[in-house]
C-alpha cells in the first residue's frame, strides 16, 4: 500500500536513488525480456524495484469490468485452482521470501527463475523454484524460514497488487518512472547488452515522456517484429 516500502525500495532510497518500479509476473515471457534489459541497466548503476502483478488475478472472470479487484490471488489456497494460479502464487511468495535476504537476492533468484521457466522451458513448479533459489545462491535454511511466514508474505505481496490496481497495471512488464510515468511495454526481443539495453530504455522513456502522447504501438498482424 502507498506509504509503505519494501527492503528492494528502501536499500535504494538510502543511497539517494530514485528507483523504477518494473512490475513484473513469472509466468510471462515479455516480463523476463523487461527484467533481463534492467538487470544489464542495474548492472550499469541504474536503480529499478522489482515488484509483483498477477495476470492470473488479472484476466479473472470476477474482475471483469471491476475498478478495484474482488478476486485476488492472496486470497486463494496454495493448492487451488489451476496449475498457473498455483504456479505463479507459490513463485511470487517464493520471491517475497528472496527479498528478505536482500535486494541482490531478489534479483539473482528472479533472473533464475525466469530464465528457468522461460529460457529452459521449466515448469513453474516447486523444483523449480527450489532450484532457481539454489542457483541465486540463497541461504536455504533462512528461505525456509521464511517461506514458513505463510501470512507475511502474502501481506507483502498484497502491498504490491494493491499498488498495481491503484496505478492500473494491465500487463508485463509495467515500468513505472520515479516521476510517475508508467507504461506496458512488451519486449519481443531479449539483450543481455548493457549498451543495447540503454538504447533501447532510453527510447522507450523518450516515448513515454514525449508530449505527443503516444499510448499504443501495435505491429500489424502480417509484420511482426524482427526477432533476435
Amino acid at each position: 500500500m502507498p506509504g509503505m516500502t519494501d527492503p528492494q525500495t528502501a536499500s535504494t532510497q538510502a543511497a539517494g536513488i530514485q528507483p523504477t518500479d518494473v512490475f513484473i509476473d513469472f509466468l510471462c515471457p515479455y516480463a523476463w525480456r523487461g527484467v533481463e534489459l534492467a538487470a544489464a541497466l542495474r548492472a550499469e548503476g541504474e536503480a529499478f524495484t522489482l515488484r509483483h502483478f498477477s495476470l492470473v488475478q488479472g484476466n479473472h472472470a470476477d474482475n471483469a469490468g471491476q475498478a478495484t479487484p474482488v478476486w485476488w490471488l492472496t486470497d486463494q489456497p496454495a493448492h487451488e485452482g489451476s496449475e498457473y494460479q498455483r504456479g505463479s502464487l507459490a513463485a511470487f511468495l517464493a520471491a517475497q521470501a528472496a527479498a528478505r535476504q536482500g535486494e541482490d537476492a531478489a534479483w539473482n533468484f528472479t533472473l533464475a527463475l525466469f530464465r528457468a521457466r522461460h529460457e529452459h522451458g521449466q515448469p513453474l513448479n516447486a523444483d523449480t523454484i527450489q532450484a532457481a533459489a539454489a542457483q541465486a545462491a540463497l541461504d536455504p535454511e533462512r528461505l525456509a524460514a521464511d517461506l514458513s511466514d505463510d501470512a507475511g508474505l502474502r501481506a507483502a505481496l498484497r502491498r504490491d497488487l494493491q499498488d498495481a490496481a491503484e496505478i492500473g497495471v494491465f500487463g508485463t512488464p509495467t515500468f513505472v518512472l520515479p516521476t510517475g510515468e508508467a507504461a506496458y511495454y512488451r519486449f519481443e526481443n531479449l539483450t543481455r547488452d548493457p549498451a543495447q539495453a540503454r538504447a533501447w530504455w532510453d527510447l522507450y522513456v523518450t516515448v513515454l515522456r514525449d508530449g505527443a502522447g503516444v499510448a499504443t504501438i501495435k505491429r500489424a498482424r502480417n509484420r511482426p517484429a524482427r526477432r533476435a
